[in-house]
């Protein structure tokens, strides 16, 4: 797995490259109205997976855009607080993105709503940003698809850093979380995202979502089994797939998660080297929050890929730390490297 990471000799910085976003959690009872009360959580998954990463003492540099007010300084005084290097931070434009989520529920349906139109990160262009100045230090990039399904303008820009991380040889890795609310205007993920993964060693996000985002068929009814070896034959099929349409990718790693009669059951596979591996299938009836597990194994993946450790016991670890996320009240985790290491368990 040592490929992956061979062309940097020394590891340096992440850097995270996404939106932040407050998120709104109401109840669906509505209470919050009857205390006056709304929780909300700091959030946004690039920052997820750098909140993650300064924990477990991978140096981590986040990149977002926020208006110069004092909301904005009251939030990354926050961040630097988690040793996040919030040095490249944007100040510009007016208001930062929020979304409101129904406590419990996941980002789909009526429990989400988005007002992020017209925030500092989606005022960003082509242009505005000298790359040089922000990949100082940095050895491995990372960003979600929730970049581009902003806009045109967000694509624009994603594509734009992209090439100036890939010109200077840096690790790229990306998430392909799949928003179906924000892909609004007029164009499909699929025009969209083949041009930035060509870019990526590393690929994320589940056969659903290569099917959306890259026009790689899920062949057949595979729920009509259920079975985790049928799930699991899928993976490995748009795995390959992907390794042999982008040339660049060495590792492409997809999760599952469903949830049937009050069970949730979540495990996941990892292709690298010609070789396949899955997890171990963890199961629960009872959760706290669904916000961020992805982010979570993500983070736990660049974790395990800037060590260097071995395909299967990386993917132990992001598995374990995506589940025990589920019980955590935030949108990143707050799981030591220990922790997580204590609740792995095995096939």
């Amino acid at each position: 797995m040592s490929s992956v990471l061979s062309k940097n000799h020394k590891q340096g910085e992440v850097l995270c490259f996404g939106e932040l976003l407050l998120r709104l959690s109401p109840d669906e009872e509505g209470r919050w109205l009857n205390n006056n009360s709304l929780p909300f959580f700091i959030g946004g998954a690039e920052l997820n997976v750098a909140t993650a990463l300064s924990l477990w003492d991978i140096p981590c540099k986040y990149f977002t855009a926020l208006p110069q007010n004092n909301l904005s300084a009251e939030i990354v005084r926050h961040l630097n607080k988690k040793n996040i290097d919030i040095s490249s931070i944007l100040y510009q434009g007016n208001r930062i993105g929020i979304y409101f989520l129904t406590k419990g529920k996941d980002l789909k349906n009526d429990a989400l709503i988005y007002d992020r139109a017209n925030s500092a990160f989606a005022d960003l262009k082509p242009g505005m940003i000298n790359w040089d100045e922000i990949f100082e230090g940095i050895t491995w990039f990372h960003f979600s698809a929730i970049c581009p399904a902003i806009s045109q303008q967000a694509a624009d820009v994603c594509l734009e850093v992209l090439k100036a991380a890939s010109a200077k040889n840096i690790t790229i890795s990306v998430d392909l979380n799949y928003r179906s609310k924000l892909w609004q205007y007029g164009k499909k993920p699929s025009s969209i995202m083949p041009q930035l993964v060509q870019y990526c060693d590393v690929v994320m996000g589940n056969i659903w979502a290569a099917e959306f985002m890259l026009d790689i068929p899920v062949l057949g009814d595979i729920h009509e089994t259920g079975q985790k070896s049928t799930y699991l034959k899928e993976a490995l099929s748009t795995s390959k797939q992907i390794t042999r349409l982008y040339t660049k990718c060495k590792a492409v790693a997809n999760t599952f998660r469903f949830d049937t009669d009050n069970l949730i059951s979540y495990y996941t596979s990892l292709y690298t080297e010609g070789d396949f591996y899955n997890s171990y299938e963890y199961k629960t009836n009872k959760i706290v929050c669904k916000v961020g597990s992805g982010d979570c194994f993500m983070a736990g993946l660049i974790y395990g890929l800037y060590h260097n450790h071995q395909p299967q016991e990386l993917l132990d670890f992001a598995t374990a730390a995506a589940f025990q996320k589920l019980f955590i009240n935030s949108d990143a985790t707050t799981q030591t490297v220990e922790d997580i290491n204590k609740a792995i368990k095995y096939e």
